[in-house]
């Protein structure tokens, strides 16, 4: 228990350095190369703060461990909306801007309608996987498009994404370059060592890796988004909080769950086809409705979604 216990902790911290590390090494490459800080705040932050649950769900898979894989993607999500925008709620009541969230919440629920009906094909293959794949590059291409020409208040907030993790104008390609691929292999060790620990936590809590997965890893790999949240509505910068889980929650079930199936396909878990796709399609569209019918989310909502959670979380030990 001790020994995976190690591993699971060793490999989030991995993880989260080498997630930082990828982002800001590609964010400077970016600036060198003429990139603007809008399509580098959608995109390489975008995928960057992805890395954890991307390089985590490809070496479960690859590892035969198939309930990790798509555990940590649905229990991501799960946690996004009711741990980490309830808490944020909590902290400071989040308000909504309507116009972005009007593209957004189409985005929001067409991924989780896509992943669904992906996850109740019983097996997820490649072709699945580009099918989800490209949505998440058209929902990019949308976004990039629509802020561009009118440079509203979303593209000032994915900019600042890109602002916030800067690098020594001086730094040499070389350092950047250096830092990309130190990232990767970080993620990618880090990634190795979770799923190990997170194997054998199930076999000696005597639980099914799904609920590992649904729980310990989706929580750990969406530690960045945490941080990220609680110092957005410290600053009061509300917005960004939102738009941090919303788009974290489209990347992990068109750009994750996608590029991982096109890699190895993934065998559903009949636990996760039977309740927790549905718990985590019923809280995604219960945040759109709530979101888009008051345009704020108060601080009695936010504890409320952080009750559900932990009643969630103690259904799945108890299961």
């Amino acid at each position: 228990m001790t020994n995976s216990i190690l591993l699971v902790a060793g490999g989030l911290v991995l993880l989260a350095i080498g997630g930082e590390l990828l982002v800001r090494g590609a964010v400077g490459m970016a600036a060198r190369l003429g990139i603007s800080p809008l399509l580098a705040g959608l995109t390489i932050v975008g995928f960057g703060t992805s890395t954890p649950e991307l390089a985590t769900s490809v070496q479960a898979a690859l590892g035969g461990s198939p309930g990790i894989a798509i555990g940590n993607v649905v229990g991501s999500n799960i946690a996004n909306i009711l741990f980490i925008l309830g808490l944020s709620a909590v902290i400071l009541p989040l308000s909504v801007n309507p116009a972005s969230f009007a593209r957004d919440s189409i985005a929001l629920g067409g991924s989780a309608l896509l992943a669904t009906g992906a996850v109740l094909l019983g097996v997820i293959g490649p072709l699945v996987g580009v099918v989800l794949f490209a949505a998440l590059v058209g929902y990019v291409w949308w976004a990039y498009k629509s802020e561009s020409a009118s440079h509203d208040a979303e593209a000032v907030r994915h900019e600042h994404e890109a602002a916030d993790r800067p690098v020594p104008p001086d730094t040499s390609p070389a350092i950047l370059g250096g830092m990309i691929v130190a990232g990767l292999a970080a993620a990618i060790f880090g990634a190795g060592w979770l799923v190990d620990g997170a194997v054998e936590l199930a076999s000696a809590a005597g639980v099914s890796e799904s609920v590992i997965g649904l729980t310990v890893i989706a929580v750990g790999t969406s530690l960045p988004e945490l941080i990220a949240c609680i110092i957005a509505v410290l600053r009061k910068h509300e917005d960004v909080a939102l738009g941090n889980i919303v788009g974290s929650n489209i990347y992990n079930l068109c750009g994750i769950l996608g590029l991982t199936a096109i890699i190895h396909p993934i065998e559903v878990p009949a636990e996760i086809a039977t309740f927790d796709i549905w718990v985590m399609l019923g809280i995604t569209m219960l945040l759109i409705v709530q979101l888009r019918s008051g345009w704020r989310l108060s601080r009695i909502e936010g504890a409320l979604l952080v009750v559900l959670y932990a009643g969630y979380t103690a259904f799945l030990a108890l299961r």
